[in-house]
């Protein structure tokens, strides 16, 4: 059963944090998947993985480029995992529950910490997969902008 672990975005935005963790991912020789819930925010995040810092971009791959089999990273809407990614990253609340056991090393939930609707979302879902007895871990910003694990 694959770790999940929810990350509280405090004091930075999604596209400030995703691409460090994805370059985390990619460092230790894993392949990933983005999920997100719209196409609109799939969209956003590719533009993102290509511009993100004036030295660096981030290749990657979806349904529109083809080839997954080629991308260590690959964004979806979708429940697909092409590339054969150890690690799952879910946005916008998109659900942990049905990667369980889908051989997957870690699910990461990404959720703004400052927007109520999204914070209720990642609390039920933590109560939901606790209840499944998943292994979890609850990270939270810090002031520095690192993290740090509360649970």
């Amino acid at each position: 059963m694959a770790e999940v672990w929810f990350y509280q975005l405090q004091r930075r935005a999604l596209d400030q944090v995703l691409p460090a963790l994805i370059e985390r991912t990619l460092q230790r020789g894993w392949r990933a998947v983005v999920q997100a819930r719209a196409p609109e925010r799939l969209q956003a995040i590719d533009d993102l993985l290509w511009t993100y810092a004036d030295d660096s971009f981030l290749p990657h791959g979806s349904q529109a480029a083809g080839d997954p089999d080629l991308q260590r990273v690959w964004l979806t809407c979708g429940e697909d995992n092409p590339n054969d990614a150890r690690i799952r990253f879910l946005v916008d609340g998109a659900e942990a529950a049905p990667f369980l056991d889908a051989g997957y090393e870690r699910l990461i939930l990404l959720f703004d910490g400052r927007d109520e609707a999204s914070l209720a979302a990642a609390r039920e879902q933590w109560r939901s997969l606790k209840q499944g007895a998943a292994e979890l871990s609850y990270w939270r910003e810090t002031e520095e902008g690192g993290w740090s694990k509360q649970g």
